[in-house]
């Protein structure tokens, strides 16, 4: 298909299927459409050690994703950790980024800022220092065949938004090999990056974005503070910001309707 590549980037603890609702309809409009298991998700390589799994790890491995499958850029779009990948794709590597979206997650620097300065959200964010302890997380959320993981999607969500057959797939992809080892990775190497970061956020270097930017974002995130949104937009050459309100973190899941068509005006647009 000679249409514009679109990479779909999903989040913890989704994989693939996080975009099950999107590929379809975005595929039939005539893009081409790549929806990847990121490093250390479900079937992806997962190699060892938390340095593996830091950001500019993982944004290479989108440019290099997109060289792999011949283009020289890409419309890359992001949900949660994804979306924290395809901002630092954009920040690092613009010439590779043709368009931008990103459905709930604030640009790096913004969060870095929030964290440092608002307590409100470092108590949002509270997992964050759980992950860092090493290999509790995974046991505790194991239990039960993955109960736990199931319930932190459950409790977070609109109702409906992942149905039992949709969660089983789930539970597989985290029950292969050092999966959840090396989702939680993600997390381990952000937080020892931060820790050699400034910790003053007047000197927080906030890096603009350069590719045409789409914000999508759930206002009823209980996870990230909504005013993050609007400063992130702020950072980009040029962004627009769309909300969402009746849509938790999880905006694709709950309102896959109007995500499609936000995402296919924007991605069609020459």
């Amino acid at each position: 298909m000679q249409g514009p590549l679109v990479v779909l980037l999903h989040g913890f603890p989704e994989f693939w299927r996080g975009w099950i609702q999107q590929i379809e309809p975005l595929a039939q409009a005539g893009l081409r459409v790549v929806a990847p298991d990121q490093r250390g998700y479900n079937l992806s390589d997962k190699p060892a050690g938390v340095a593996s799994y830091r950001i500019r790890e993982l944004a290479a491995d989108v440019t290099d994703l997109v060289h792999a499958l011949g283009r020289d850029k890409a419309c890359l779009v992001g949900h949660d950790w994804g979306a924290g990948v395809a901002w630092e794709t954009a920040v690092r590597s613009p010439e590779c980024v043709q368009k931008l979206v990103i459905l709930n997650a604030p640009h790096p620097d913004v969060m870095t800022r929030f964290l440092l300065s608002r307590p409100k959200q470092l108590l949002k964010s509270w997992y964050i220092f759980f992950f860092q302890i090493p290999g509790l997380p995974e046991a505790m959320l194991r239990l039960n065949d993955w109960q736990p993981a199931v319930q932190m999607l459950q409790r977070s969500r609109q109702p409906g938004a992942f149905t039992p057959q949709e969660l089983e797939h789930y539970r597989q992809a985290w029950w292969q090999k050092d999966a959840m080892t090396s989702m939680i990775n993600w997390y381990r190497a952000a937080f020892r990056s931060a820790l050699r970061g400034p910790w003053n956020p007047r000197r927080i270097q906030e890096r603009r974005v350069k590719p045409p930017t789409l914000i999508l974002w759930g206002e009823k995130d209980i996870a990230l503070s909504l005013e993050m949104a609007q400063l992130s937009a702020d950072l980009c050459d040029q962004a627009e910001l769309v909300h969402f309100p009746g849509a938790t973190h999880w905006v694709q899941h709950d309102a896959p309707q109007g995500i499609n068509r936000r995402l296919l005006a924007f991605l069609s647009e020459p």
